[in-house]
């Protein structure tokens, strides 16, 4: 169907990408994200006119880390972006004049995978993005299941522990409160204040408080062995294989693809993951077990994911 272009939407910068049908990125425009709603959607119609310069475009698709409609048309909501029942196609459209499609920015990335990076050979497989908060995508059949009104597999949101922390969402004990890099940089500051004993190296990169600790440091500590970065890591691996063991109840897919910044510490995160799904699976001694792999793209996960969904026809047809 030609080249599509990609639209990531980051706290600090907005990125458009050209991609072809092999999912290769051919050139990118970035512009700063701007603070107004408003503003963002001129912020993003630029970033595209940059990105076309010099090519042929047949389609756009935006990735918005928020609830986006089964239409791929209007979000309804996003979180950290003023928009409510935002009606971000037509505003796009309006502007550089090509068809747009607009995809929750975790379906995007899932798809990215699932089309050209971990995923590929699978045809059932579920995503989580483990960042600041978690994310994920369902893709069953070889389709990205979005659900009726077009907001599934908000993983993050699951209640894991009844009346547990409270989550940016207004609920509690939600999974990404127990599962993301905010859940481990807690995890790390309550053990170096109970035991600093134990987190001399994790302390020693901060300004030597369990209040000074942040994420790059736990990494850095873990792989010199430090007691309470590599307990933490174990911790928030324990939270993330109970609910992949969850999903497999559900979906029962052939793959889980792990992304997201914490999905860079490779085996460190990955392989205590692996053992927390195989303990907390009903029947995994018995049954058999989804591969847990690490994604491939990166941070170009959502954009290249984003580009091939404008290609998609559209879901509710």
């Amino acid at each position: 169907m030609g080249l599509t272009i990609g639209v990531d939407i980051g706290g600090t910068k907005i990125a458009a990408g050209v991609v072809d049908e092999e999912g290769n990125i051919l050139s990118t425009f970035k512009v700063p994200t701007p603070s107004t709603p408003e503003a963002i959607v001129d912020a993003i119609s630029s970033a595209v006119e940059g990105a076309r310069a010099g090519h042929d475009i047949v389609g756009v698709g935006i990735g918005a880390a928020g609830y986006v409609n089964r239409q791929r048309s209007t979000v309804y909501f996003a979180p950290n972006i003023d928009w409510r029942q935002e009606p971000l196609k037509a505003e796009v459209e309006a502007r550089v004049g090509l068809p747009v499609v607009v995809e929750n920015d975790a379906n995007a990335a899932a798809w990215g995978e699932y089309r050209f990076g971990a995923g590929k050979g699978h045809r059932n497989v579920i995503c989580i993005t483990l960042g600041t908060g978690l994310g994920g995508g369902i893709i069953i059949g070889n389709k990205l299941r979005r659900g009726h009104f077009g907001v599934a597999a908000e993983f993050g949101h699951i209640r894991m522990v009844p009346d547990g922390l409270l989550c940016g969402c207004g609920s509690q004990g939600c999974w990404e409160q127990y599962a993301s890099g905010r859940a481990l940089v807690r995890y790390a500051k309550q053990r170096a204040n109970a035991t600093p004993e134990s987190a001399d190296v994790l302390l020693a990169l901060g300004d030597g408080t369990p209040d000074g600790i942040e994420g790059k440091h736990i990494s850095v500590a873990a792989r010199q062995g430090d007691p309470v970065a590599v307990d933490s890591y174990r911790e928030l691996a324990r939270w993330v294989g109970a609910g992949l063991a969850d999903l497999a109840s559900l979906f029962d897919p052939s793959a889980f693809i792990v992304g997201g910044g914490l999905s860079d510490e490779g085996e460190l995160v990955l392989d205590p993951i692996r053992k927390s799904y195989k303990r907390w699976l009903v029947g995994g001694n018995w049954r058999p077990v989804a591969d847990v792999l690490a994604a491939q793209l990166g941070n170009k996960a959502g954009l290249v994911g984003a580009a091939d969904l404008a290609r998609e026809p559209d879901p509710i047809m």
